[in-house]
């Protein structure tokens, strides 16, 4: 199977391992409902690391040959171009030099402004901003003292502020200090950091936004985990990640290859064993995509029908817990209702698509279908 590599998870469950194989895929996606039930409507996914060899085989292709990082910020501008300004929200792998470089460059090449909001790691460090030059020779300073972020949660603990938020969907009281400091060695880009005591957890966000306040970023960062219900929703209710699509020209997987050794699919040289590996990967992530648009039709059909159409409410068996219904329950709706809702409408292009796909010359062929 094309595009297989080895992974890193992180997991508080022992029961993962730390090393897997598998794809590596990324989504694009717009926070979109209301204060009841907010999704992560997905707009495109697609696999961005483990494939770069495959398309290099394209001679001049520069297509997917940057790091993922790079990658979704580049989609996230394709989507911004339509929407207009955008927050990005990601996590906190996110935060590189990398990144911010591409989002600047973005910046000045697109009508379309962009922001991020991310997460640090509790190892970052940062600077304050420069002093004033002395009269002399030699260049100005371009950063002050450094910091490590990790420390001020004890050195600066007075300067904490407290509030109450609703976080994932409770009030809860949070903590916070918010800080604008450079970041990046040699880049040196001025970040917006909130420091935040959530609990007995500490998180360190970060927005490019200097003119977010502290507990906006922190509400932004909490929408960023419907990305990963909206995974969740995908593998275990739609089943898009269910595909079986192998070829047998891929050479077999080296599940010990160690880095900077040479990928085996550069020994493929067969033009028509490229082409078949290719139109492998075609099928995979149009696959995936087909599964992208289902979701988010039903997404929208729970926005805006949950309103409208009590029988959506079925599985409950007392009061709903809340006024939008889930995915899984419009999926278990429309299984037990779609054929219905045809033989009710027989207008509709695709009842007549299935109309004249039933016709047919034996005489029992009703009674049949029955």
């Amino acid at each position: 199977m094309p595009g297989v590599k080895k992974l890193h998870q992180e997991s508080e469950n022992v029961s993962k391992g730390e090393y897997i194989f598998g794809h590596l895929f990324g989504a694009i996606g717009i926070l979109a409902g209301a204060p009841q039930k907010w999704f992560c409507l997905p707009l495109f996914m697609n696999l961005q690391d483990g494939v770069k060899a495959i398309f290099g085989w394209a001679n001049g292709s520069e297509e997917r040959q940057a790091s993922h990082v790079v990658q979704m910020v580049e989609q996230a501008f394709v989507a911004a171009r339509t929407f207009g300004g955008a927050l990005l929200l990601l996590d906190r792998y996110f935060l590189s030099i990398s990144a911010l470089q591409r989002l600047t460059e973005g910046n000045r090449a697109s009508d379309a402004r962009m922001h991020l909001v991310t997460k640090a790691k509790m190892n970052a460090v940062a600077y304050e901003r420069p002093e004033p030059k002395k009269p002399g020779r030699g260049r100005p300073p371009k950063k002050g003292k450094m910091l490590r972020l990790a420390e001020l949660f004890q050195t600066r603990a007075a300067d904490f502020q407290t509030a109450v938020m609703t976080i994932y969907g409770k009030e809860e009281t949070v903590s916070f200090l918010c800080l604008d400091l450079l970041w990046g060695q040699g880049l040196y880009q001025e970040l917006r950091f909130v420091l935040v005591r959530y609990g007995d957890r500490l998180s360190i966000l970060v927005s490019t936004d200097l003119a977010l306040d502290a507990t906006e970023i922190i509400t932004l960062y909490g929408y960023r985990f419907k990305i990963e219900c909206t995974f969740r929703e995908m593998k275990q209710v739609i089943g898009a990640f269910g595909y079986r699509f192998w070829s047998a020209s891929m050479p077999k997987l080296n599940r010990y290859r160690r880095k900077g050794e040479t990928d085996p699919l550069e020994q493929v040289t067969n033009e028509s064993a490229r082409k078949r590996i290719r139109l492998t990967l075609r099928a995979i992530e149009g696959f995936v995509m087909c599964s992208v648009i289902a979701t988010g039709i039903v997404q929208l059909l729970a926005l805006r029908f949950s309103g409208r159409t009590p029988a959506l409410f079925f599985r409950y068996l007392r009061t709903p817990s809340r006024s939008i219904v889930s995915e899984a329950t419009v999926v278990a709706y429309l299984r037990q209702s779609l054929f219905r809702l045809f033989a009710q409408n027989p207008h509709l292009a695709l009842t007549r698509i299935i109309r004249s796909k039933q016709q047919s010359a034996h005489p029992d062929a009703d009674s049949l279908a029955s």
